[in-house]
């Protein structure tokens, strides 16, 4: 799998579109804009908006028409990086190459910046994305299910916390949850059967952790853009650490081959961007 084979495209109108993003109507609050866009626009795939957008594909509309909830997934997982590194958490100082929101700004203007990040990315799809009004409360209604106590955040708060389930289970509300909502979501705007995408969100999540975990072993600093061996410093229970690098190795395939043949039954009529993307996810070595 050639990496050029990501949906660059894609991710070009997700840049563009974060870049033209302001969220202040003031001077008293320019110095909080200024922290949220360091983080915001620090750079990566935007592995979940440009899911969005290749969803849209797949239904067959228009991926212009769904980029304020697409760039409402990249501030919200905006968001949880800049909580994740703080202090208190996992207390990493360098985020995609450079030092994370709280080394630059100060812990107290971080955690403001995520907090600034969860409100504005649901107040940009209130105000800016078209379409069928219960279509978009059933979109947002998802999104706030799999970002807060029963997804994404729930997940964090097993992660930090002395007993946890098994690591599937962990990491289907840490990492799959806000992943899945990244297809799901769009699935819901555009009115059709979000259930269907169901299996595979599930397993497109296990298959990202499973190989962010190998590659916390086996990735540099400059290719991670953030400290190697994260999670080991941390005492942090992973794939690598419960079933060693090549049983990792064999799981990741596996789980890469189901997210295949699930994707195949989502969308029987073909998924090229999401064929590919899913393709980057178990091959990227960043």
């Amino acid at each position: 799998m050639a990496l050029s084979e990501y949906p660059e495209h894609l991710r070009g109108l997700v840049e563009d579109y974060l870049a033209e993003l302001r969220f202040t109507d003031g001077t008293p609050t320019e110095g909080l804009e200024e922290a949220m866009r360091y983080s915001l626009l620090a750079g990566g795939k935007r592995i979940r908006p440009v899911l969005a957008l290749a969803t849209a594909r797949a239904l067959r509309r228009d991926e212009r028409e769904v980029l304020p909830l697409a760039a409402a997934l990249e501030l919200i997982h905006t968001y949880s990086l800049i909580h994740d590194d703080l202090p208190a958490m996992d207390d990493d100082d360098l985020r995609r190459g450079r030092p994370t929101c709280h080394v630059a700004y100060g812990e107290d203007v971080a955690i403001l910046a995520g907090d600034a990040l969860y409100a504005e990315a649901f107040r940009h799809v209130l105000t800016h994305q078209t379409g069928d009004p219960q279509c978009v409360i059933d979109a947002l209604a998802h999104l706030a299910t799999a970002t807060g106590v029963n997804g994404m955040v729930g997940g964090q708060y097993l992660d930090v916390s002395a007993d946890h389930p098994d690591l599937r289970e962990l990491h289907a509300l840490k990492t799959g949850r806000l992943i899945g909502a990244s297809i799901q979501c769009i699935a819901l705007l555009s009115g059709a059967d979000a259930d269907r995408w169901r299996p595979y969100c599930a397993e497109l999540g296990v298959l990202f952790q499973i190989v962010d975990d190998i590659l916390d072993v086996t990735g540099t600093d400059d290719a991670l853009g953030k400290p190697q061996g994260s999670d080991e410093r941390h005492g942090k229970r992973t794939y690598v650490s419960e079933f060693g690098l090549a049983g990792a190795r064999t799981m990741a395939e596996t789980s890469h081959a189901n997210a295949r043949a699930a994707l195949a039954a989502a969308a029987p009529n073909g998924a090229l961007e999401l064929e590919h993307i899913t393709d980057f996810i178990y091959t990227r070595t960043s």
